[in-house]
């Protein structure tokens, strides 16, 4: 009988080793519940990373410095928010600052760009020569540079890689042109009488914008009946309002046939100008856009009728998938221009700014097809938008 119960005891207890090691064995080959989310959806952006552009993510993450020239102010934000939203898409950490305008506060945060561990540099607003002078020595460090409405050019001399994206200048100020004499369609004289709005030469966006309008007087289309020359872009609203009030007793009623503005920010003071003056007979189409430009041309709309504009937000955008094209090793051109849209005021109503104008202005922010058909792009962004990280299964305390 001892004999049983002793081979009864073994016979248990060898029982109960085997499915403690039973259990031991599953639980060391069981997934967790991590792993158990990468074979469902693939591997994590970061691991794709590492594959696309291994020398930006070696250490992990790629790091993207953007840069605004500006004032703090809706199209700072809008480009900004453009370039944030689609490199977080793709899983990049972005830093973005703005510098105000002020050239020496730029030169300081483009410094400590060059200092820092950042893998590619968005920038946005700078003359020739300044631009250069601040972006050479981040680019000579092999760090990728693009870069919008600047021109980093000195002495004849280009940054060796750099792409840069420009508003389409010309397309811009003939679109809002042709809108401008559309309202003169049906005069039997063809030339239209036409004031404009100018500054003096040396501004690039400027300059390009006025060849545009002189290449309409050089066809015979327009007539330049004056210009309103202003010295600069400093105090554009102010500037604008009183030069144009001056010259306007020098044009009766029926005498001018349109206004034309190469920046919103200047047809804001000429349209309060023409309102204040009674000019309802001055019509004017501008270019660019703005919260502040869409409020005024609600507040004149028989005068200030539409601007043709770039969407800002889609500008950055397009300056971060460009970046992440040169990480990743495509072959990309080293210029790139945006297409204008027509902004009517007609169109506009009290609710409308920019962050949801493309409900009632057709393709405004469409990106589609603008460098987002590479294979690696559209996987990356899968995998940021799909992996989740679930904290693994915890084992119940003893």
């Amino acid at each position: 009988m001892s004999l049983l119960l002793e081979v009864w005891k073994f016979f248990c207890l060898a029982i109960i080793v085997y499915i403690l090691a039973l259990a031991a064995c599953s639980r060391d080959s069981r997934p967790d519940a991590v792993t158990a989310a990468t074979v469902r959806k693939g591997p994590p952006a970061r691991v794709l990373l590492k594959k696309i552009m291994p020398a930006a993510a070696d250490d992990g993450v790629v790091k993207i410095a953007v840069l605004v020239n500006l004032m703090a102010g809706e199209n700072s934000r809008q480009f900004i928010e453009g370039c944030v939203s689609e490199g977080r898409s793709m899983d990049f950490t972005v830093d973005a600052f703005v510098s105000g305008a002020d050239e020496k506060r730029c030169r300081e945060i483009a410094g400590g760009i060059a200092l820092a561990d950042y893998d590619g540099l968005i920038f946005a607003y700078g003359d020739v020569g300044f631009s250069y002078d601040i972006l050479k020595p981040i680019a000579d460090k092999g760090i990728p540079v693009v870069t919008f409405e600047a021109l980093p050019y000195s002495d004849g001399k280009s940054i060796k890689g750099l792409v840069t994206t420009f508003q389409d200048d010309y397309s811009l100020a003939r679109l809002s042109i042709e809108t401008l004499l559309s309202f003169n369609s049906d005069k039997s004289d063809k030339k239209a009488r036409i004031i404009r709005v100018g500054c003096e030469p040396g501004i690039t966006f400027m300059d390009r914008r006025a060849w545009a309008f002189g290449e309409f007087v050089n066809h015979g289309k327009i007539e330049e009946a004056a210009l309103v020359n202003l010295a600069g872009l400093g105090n554009p609203h102010g500037a604008a309002w009183e030069a144009l009030a001056a010259i306007l007793p020098r044009f009766p009623p029926g005498t001018v046939d349109g206004l034309w503005v190469p920046w919103d920010e200047f047809a804001a003071g000429c349209a309060e100008a023409l309102a204040s003056a009674g000019r309802q007979d001055i019509k004017l189409t501008s270019v660019g856009i703005s919260n502040d430009g869409i409020h005024r041309m609600l507040r004149h709309p028989d005068i200030w009728f539409a601007s043709a504009a770039v969407d800002p937000k889609l500008a950055g955008t397009v300056n971060m998938r460009i970046l992440a094209a040169r990480l990743a090793g495509e072959d990309i051109d080293d210029t790139f221009l945006f297409s204008p849209q027509l902004v009517k005021t007609a169109d506009l109503n009290i609710g409308v700014n920019l962050g949801n104008i493309s409900v009632i202005v057709p393709g405004w922010g469409e990106g589609k097809g603008l460098f987002d058909n590479y294979q690696w792009m559209i996987d990356l962004k899968a995998a940021a938008e799909k992996y989740l990280r679930i904290t693994p299964v915890q084992e119940a305390a003893p």
